[in-house]
């Protein structure tokens, strides 16, 4: 009929939610998304910053141009993220007054530092800032680690449903004979669960460390664990370690280094 206008095309909330989310592994269509309509916009941010990297300084400077007000950012939305230049996030947190908690929703925290920038030890970067910014953090891996075990401990025991761990260290890069090296802080004396996932990679022995993580205040109740040395003193830390997580392992991976002897073994639980 003449003079007649058309209704606009409508799609419940509930449909378009959905289709963005089948969408969430092609970026590029995401961000075409956000310029369709504004309130397809928090939908979209929801999968494009899921993922975040900060793997060097120009990363971390193109964030906080796009984002200068860190009260309103995407990284809400953030579920993983990886910071491969600590020393970095830590000044960026002290000038911004607690940047980094603006990723309070991360699952999944990567801490790596390239061999070129090992000179960035303890005794210049602290782990204080990211201690429990992210309280539903379950998942935490550092690797390699340029840091006094001490203060990763600390950062472990920040996290009260910590889950995951892996855990490396090469040469003896992390485990200083000097506990009291680097930053210190006052961490609580409970224990996150540890339920879920170990990996512990050691190249030059790793009996301190596994001496911290043998006295974590609850314990461990790992069901996977893989472990990788290469000193014959360890067998007796990877033995009384085994034994600590045997009401709880399903699943255990050992091997020798450097003859590559590995054993892998599927646990039946008892009940």
């Amino acid at each position: 009929m003449a003079g007649t206008t058309m209704p606009k095309p409508y799609l419940p909330r509930e449909t378009l939610d959905h289709i963005i989310d089948l969408l969430r592994d092609e970026r590029e269509t995401l961000k075409r998304c956000c310029l369709v309509s504004k309130p397809w916009v928090p939908r979209t941010r929801k999968h494009l910053f899921a993922y975040i990297h900060f793997r060097s300084a120009s990363n971390l400077e193109s964030w906080k141009e796009t984002f200068p007000d860190v009260a309103n950012t995407p990284a809400c939305h953030t579920r993983r993220l990886l910071v491969g230049c600590p020393w970095l996030v830590v000044a960026a947190d002290a000038e911004e007054g607690g940047w980094i908690r603006a990723f309070s929703g991360v699952a999944s925290l990567e801490i790596t530092v390239a061999s070129h920038d090992l000179h960035f030890t303890a005794a210049k970067v602290s782990l204080a800032p990211f201690h429990n910014f992210s309280p539903t953090l379950k998942s935490l891996r550092v690797d390699p680690t340029a840091f006094q075990y001490p203060q990763l401990f600390d950062l472990v025991l920040s996290f009260p449903l910590l889950e995951n761990l892996s855990l490396a260290c090469y040469y003896g890069i992390w485990f200083g004979d000097h506990d009291s090296d680097g930053p210190q802080s006052v961490v609580p004396s409970t224990s996150p669960v540890l339920s879920g996932n170990l990996n512990f990679h050691v190249t030059g022995g790793g009996g301190k460390a596994a001496r911290r993580l043998l006295d974590l205040p609850n314990g461990l109740h790992f069901r996977r664990i893989a472990l990788s040395w290469d000193l014959a003193g360890d067998v007796k830390w990877i033995t009384e370690l085994v034994a600590l997580c045997s009401h709880s392992l399903e699943y255990l991976d050992i091997t020798r280094t450097p003859r590559s002897t590995s054993i892998r073994i599927l646990l039946t639980p008892i009940t």
